[in-house]
């Protein structure tokens, strides 16, 4: 500590208390309170007693706000968790990704490269892409992707579909049966092993 610093210290110190358990607590002239325990840990109360700050020992530090938001920095993951009062909870990571979750127990996760994901009480997943992809997954695990290009995919059990803006419609059967349906009505359909079965206008 610098002289400058231990007058400035010195200066705002109106008490200093000590306890048995070893616990220290100091009340400034600004109306503060630092308490230090004998583990290290600090936590520090404002004059209007509206913020906690507390500051752990393998550098975590808490901090209470005055709107009763808690915000949690884990120093050693480089990762603050904030509650509000709302019960919305905010992760942030130090590859920037940043998850939301909220009272109703859906999930934002925004990655790095700015792809969201969302994931509802529901079952539903939605992944929104940086290039316009948006993949929806639903609880029964079926899943439909729409390009950017305006063409549609649906996977389910049964089929595995591809729409086309055009109106065409490429669908593949699990048994590996393939019907095309084209915008001028024309349909085929090819067996699993690629064999013309059915075309007709």
């Amino acid at each position: 500590m610098s002289h400058q610093e231990k007058r400035k210290s010195d200066k705002e110190l109106q008490e200093k208390i000590e306890y048995p358990d070893g616990k220290v607590e100091e009340v400034l002239t600004d109306g503060r309170r630092i308490f230090t325990f004998h583990n290290g840990t600090k936590k520090e109360i404002s004059a209007d007693k509206r913020m906690t700050t507390i500051s752990f020992s393998n550098g975590d530090v808490k901090k209470i706000m005055p709107d009763q938001r808690v915000i949690y920095y884990y120093a050693d993951a480089q990762t603050t968790h904030t509650a509000y009062p709302d019960g919305l909870e905010v992760l942030q990571f130090p590859n920037n990704q940043i998850e939301k979750h909220y009272p109703d127990g859906t999930q934002e996760i925004v990655f790095p490269d700015n792809t969201v994901k969302c994931l509802y009480s529901d079952g539903l997943k939605e992944t929104f892409f940086p290039d316009g992809t948006v993949v929806k997954v639903e609880k029964n695990g079926d899943k439909i992707v729409i390009f950017r290009n305006g063409q549609k995919e649906i996977h389910t059990a049964q089929f595995k579909r591809r729409e086309y803006p055009d109106g065409t419609v490429k669908t593949v059967y699990c048994n590996g049966r393939l019907e095309t349906k084209y915008s001028t009505g024309r349909v085929q359909i090819r067996d699993e092993e690629g064999n013309l079965i059915l075309d007709k206008n």
